[in-house]
């Protein structure tokens, strides 16, 4: 199953240019955090509304967990009953597969379709 992880693209074309991607999520790093957080593919348009609602410039990193060199773990989220993937370690590049963009609806809200 692929995983998400919504970036700023100025944060992520530092880490392609540097091999690896540090952080966990807007204004939290890895070391932080303790984890990069990242979504299913139904998580990432709930994220990027309650965590990125006001921000611009981003893009959505899609990641082949099997090309991961930290461990990944899915876990429970406080306040819901999901389960998130949790990234515990650095973000090795060759495992982003591509990116994708968020879109806004009519009413300027997040949407993401792949």
């Amino acid at each position: 199953m692929t995983i998400y992880h919504i970036a700023f693209r100025t944060d992520w074309d530092a880490a392609a240019a540097a091999g690896e991607y540090r952080v966990s999520s807007r204004g939290r790093t890895l070391e932080d955090e303790g984890f990069i957080h990242a979504s299913t593919e139904t998580q990432v348009t709930g994220v990027a509304n309650a965590f990125y609602g006001d921000a611009e410039d981003l893009v959505v990193l899609v990641i082949e967990p099997e090309l991961l060199t930290a461990p990944l773990k899915f876990e429970p989220a406080p306040g819901t009953d999901q389960l998130f993937p949790h990234i515990y370690g650095p973000l090795n590049v060759d495992a982003v597969v591509g990116t994708a963009e968020l879109g806004r609806s009519s009413e300027g809200r997040y949407v993401f379709e792949r």
